[in-house]
């Protein structure tokens, strides 16, 4: 993947809290809870509307999904008045992302500033859909940098969540040592635009929170093979895989992706598939307890998104998947 080395690029699309840890008096979400045996999704009261959470039970780690709990181990559940992520020790990035993120070919030269133009060309492209579409405007959300830990709109959260999509205060959260951890821990291949899959991936669900698809499937969390949960994320691949296909137009990228950068993404999808998951983990295959799909559905949606390049093709709620 290769950006255009004179895009300017708009980094106040991403905030960076690296240096300053959990902020006070941004959490808050409603109430936490959990449930053995893999990953499950529960509503959060209060704020948000739709807004849906992800636990992961031990051994479970780094599903990117919406709405994560802290990794504490307690298999039984946390109120959200309960105990803070402990505060990560300050690191100081060097500069801000406004001095060091101008145009593309910064994003050639630094992790930081790639991410800021993956995020731009990933809104400027729904934007842009939006708008042909004839739907309501979209609505930019800002990508939050942070390390360790992190208070959201939708509760306290730590890295062990991995990479997720808040409703509440619509951001997406990323803690940049996902990607060592999806290489190392679930071997996936890596590269660039895994990363640029698993952040398109997230503003999928911003999407579904804007076009009210969040609130459709509402509280029913059950999980399942079949499951609304595993239907909305199947459809977040499925909108990343379009963005993909689409990138390009963007003009943040000098030409379409490569098949070896679509390799990428797939090697990324197949790492996170429930079943991968729970072989990992647990030793076995749970398919009553998925909730983000098996690694051969998410590679198919990201596929269907990429292949048709077309928004309207991701319809995760109607028949099999």
């Amino acid at each position: 993947m290769q950006f255009d080395d004179d895009k300017p690029l708009d980094p106040s699309q991403v905030e960076d809290v690296r240096a300053s840890g959990p902020q006070p008096g941004r959490g808050g979400g409603g109430g936490f809870g959990g449930m053995p045996g893999g990953g499950c999704m529960l509503p959060i009261g209060g704020r948000g509307g739709g807004c849906l959470l992800l636990l992961l039970a031990v051994g479970a780690m780094f599903l990117f999904g919406i709405v994560p709990t802290p990794f504490s181990g307690n298999e039984g559940g946390q109120q959200g008045g309960g105990q803070q992520p402990s505060p990560p020790p300050a690191i100081s990035p060097s500069g801000n992302l406004a001095e060091r993120c101008r145009t593309g070919a910064d994003a050639e030269q630094s992790e930081d500033c790639r991410v800021v133009g993956t995020v731009n060309s990933i809104q400027a492209y729904w934007r842009q859909e939006f708008q042909d579409l004839g739907v309501r405007a979209y609505t930019p959300a800002k990508t939050v940098l942070f390390s360790q830990a992190v208070n959201t709109g939708c509760g306290p959260a730590d890295s062990a969540a991995g990479p997720f999509y808040c409703p509440a205060d619509r951001k997406v959260y990323l803690d940049l040592t996902f990607f060592n951890t999806l290489q190392r821990d679930f071997g996936a291949e890596g590269g660039p635009f895994a990363q640029a899959y698993v952040i398109a991936h997230e503003y999928g669900h911003h999407v579904q929170n804007l076009l009210g698809t969040m609130d459709r499937v509402g509280r029913d969390n059950r999980p399942g093979a079949e499951s609304p949960s595993v239907r909305l994320e199947l459809q977040a691949d499925c909108y990343a895989g379009v963005w993909a296909q689409n990138a390009v137009k963007t003009g943040f990228y000098r030409e379409p992706f490569t098949q070896s950068d679509i390799n990428q993404a797939l090697s990324a999808a197949s790492a996170v598939g429930d079943d991968s998951i729970q072989r990992r983990t647990q030793g076995r295959v749970t398919p009553d307890a998925f909730t983000h799909g098996t690694s051969r559905q998410r590679e198919k949606w990201f596929t269907v998104g990429y292949d048709s390049g077309d928004p309207r093709r991701c319809d995760t709620f109607s028949g099999q998947i």
